[in-house]
């Protein structure tokens, strides 16, 4: 009897044993998916600030359609799509003998026509495959029809360039300068530890024709040795140039060795890591409340619907956001009306003002070389995107034509900043001793992405207001990207740029960030209306007024009429306009652009970095 109970016991706990053991590896299972599908950051639920205060769990929302059939037309590839499409391109016959490497697929748009004869019902058009590839030293455009199965358009060095930088060209470039005797040696000649030797591959830019026919890469190496910030820590005066195609160094530079690597103490820019003065309080932490949750829905994982507005909102490898077939309800009859048929960054051009031999190539162009989407990382939630965002991946390609997602890289918020949107007051004058004071809070709808592209990050906010109008705004983050010298003086001669710290310059540059907007005001016939404010003197003596300025108008016909430079003293107001509808009083319906913060190029038209960018000749084209 005793010896059964002990038996009895012994099964029970066997079965409690499995069972608890079951239960803690299926949740160590199911972690290990959310880690490594959803990517939630692992702090999340109860992150503390440096001084303990716990931030309550954010409420937010991620989406992930890509493995879901396309509802729209301008839905991005899926996951299915863009395997089937690596499929078709393996067994193309000029890729039969090795595959090629893939610097972009994504989807090839249908004609404009067909997107806006489309309705909600319609059988989606064809779908497409765009793709950028690299194989035999030439770039291949290949248009892949994924209802076909085949390869429908195929074209060979199109022009001059060369296609995005890929990871794969990066090792190559580091593998060979590590590699190489001379640069080894330059690096023990400078007391720098293997382990703390952190190489990066700025683009190379162009200059001139014996380029041609090359891909070469810039090789710059840093001291990672205390501190992450480890490019705060350049090895100055050493650069070695790599033949991507043929693997192999080709030139090193070593022209500086006595220059000093700059000290990294207080150089860790983590949150964490930063001491503060007692004096110097913590900010009480701020939560913006939405009681019955955010007023935006998305729909099918794109399409975004928010107070008057709705729009198609999606990733790209090299714009970072699209927005697609922005509208806006009409506040009186309710009707939709379009606005914008599609908006992006369409380059981002950052020359160096330095043009010593180590530093003269420096002339990025980040959306082209790099890609804003593909530079993207994941929001931080609460700190990068406050509660009740909407999280959405975006979903590219490797090297080899397989598809990855990147978790969290676009939110979408309702921002509410204490601004106020109208507002009037009227005071109780005689005969009118009522008093109005009329208020309204500012609520918008942000679409935001942040590009990570090597030192800097790039905040891209589109920002939907309730008049309808759309702001978009670029804010600038990270660090400067800096060189090594031999001044500890601010009384020193300074060329490049201004001393920032002992042996450290901030060498002087620009960013030129061009948006491409194609405007559909009340349908796609729009005209581009030049407002020139012009002085006028006043031909009357009948009061003291001396001069006034009146707006003369000029619908721009041909495309060189509208590359137009901004002057200061000759103002003038872009308008695109439909001629074909008028408002109750008979002007034409139409939007303003408003270009802010300009500022013209320097550089001789000749320069060959200026000639890669001859967009920035004008600031309006």
């Amino acid at each position: 009897m005793e010896s059964s109970s002990i038996f009895r016991l012994a099964f029970i706990l066997s079965i409690v044993i499995f069972l608890l053991t079951h239960s803690w590896f299926h949740l160590y299972k199911t972690s290990l998916f959310l880690s490594s599908k959803t990517n939630f950051p692992p702090t999340f639920k109860t992150r503390k600030t440096k001084f303990d205060s716990v931030l309550e769990t954010p409420i937010f929302k991620v989406k992930n359609t890509f493995n879901s059939s396309p509802s729209y037309p301008l839905d991005p590839l899926t996951i299915q799509e863009i395997n089937k499409a690596q499929i078709i391109i393996s067994s193309y016959k000029p890729f039969l003998g090795s595959f090629p490497s893939i610097r972009s697929l994504s989807l090839d748009e249908p004609e404009k026509i067909q997107i806006l004869n489309w309705k909600y019902g319609d059988p989606l058009p064809p779908r497409r495959a765009f793709v950028i590839a690299w194989a035999n030293s030439q770039v291949h455009l290949l248009i892949v029809d994924l209802n076909l199965g085949q390869v429908i358009s195929h074209v060979q060095n199109p022009g001059s360039g060369y296609p995005p930088i890929s990871i794969d060209d990066v090792r190559v470039a580091i593998r060979a300068t590590l590699s190489n005797e001379e640069f080894n040696k330059s690096i023990v000649a400078r007391g720098v530890n293997f382990s703390d030797l952190v190489c990066t591959t700025p683009s190379s830019g162009w200059f001139g024709p014996e380029e041609e026919g090359k891909r070469i890469m810039k090789v710059r190496c840093y001291s990672s040795q205390g501190t992450p910030s480890f490019y705060m820590r350049p090895i100055e005066g050493l650069i070695v140039t790599v033949d991507i195609d043929k693997g192999e160094v080709i030139k090193i530079l070593d022209t500086s060795p006595k220059i000093p690597i700059p000290n990294g103490e207080n150089t860790d820019y983590r949150y964490m890591s930063q001491d503060k003065p007692p004096e110097m309080k913590p900010l009480n932490p701020i939560s913006i409340e939405q009681p019955k949750g955010p007023s935006f829905t998305i729909e099918n994982g794109h399409n975004v619907k928010w107070a008057n507005w709705d729009f198609h909102l999606k990733a790209d490898q090299r714009a970072g956001i699209i927005i697609s077939r922005a509208r806006i309800r009409d506040s009186e009859t309710g009707e939709p009306r379009s606005v914008m048929y599609k908006g992006f960054a369409s380059e981002l051009f950052v020359p160096y003002m330095d043009i010593d031999e180590n530093w003269y190539f420096r002339s990025y162009m980040d959306a082209g070389e790099f890609g804003l989407g593909a530079t993207a990382m994941s929001l931080v939630p609460l700190n990068d995107c406050p509660r009740y965002s909407y999280f959405m991946n975006g979903l590219f390609v490797t090297a080899d034509g397989k598809p990855f997602v990147q978790p969290n890289i676009i939110c979408v918020f309702e921002r509410y900043a204490g601004h106020i949107s109208w507002r009037h007051s009227d005071l109780p004058i005689h005969g009118f001793e009522e008093r109005i004071r009329e208020s309204r809070p500012k609520v918008t709808l942000v679409a935001r992405m942040a590009a990570s592209v090597g030192n800097y990050d790039y905040i891209f906010d589109w920002e939907f207001q309730t008049d309808g109008l759309i702001r978009v705004t670029v804010g600038l983050s990270g660090m400067l990207m800096v060189k090594g010298t031999l001044q500890n003086s601010t009384n020193e001669d300074d060329i490049f740029g201004p001393l920032v710290s002992e042996n450290v310059i901030g060498v002087a540059h620009d960013h030129f960030i061009t948006f491409h907007l194609d405007m559909d005001i009340d349908g796609p016939i729009n005209s581009f209306v030049k407002v020139d404010l012009v002085k006028e003197e006043n031909p009357s003596a009948k009061t003291p007024r001396k001069s006034y300025w009146k707006a003369k108008r000029k619908v721009i016909e041909k495309e060189k009429d509208a590359q137009i430079k901004l002057k200061l003293y000759e103002p003038s107001e872009f308008h695109f306009i439909n001629p074909l509808r008028k408002s109750r009083i008979g002007n034409p319906t139409g939007y303003k652009i408003v270009p802010k913060g300009n500022a013209a190029s320097l550089l001789d038209l000749d320069d060959p970095p200026q000639i890669r960018s001859a967009f920035t000749n004008n600031q309006t084209f």
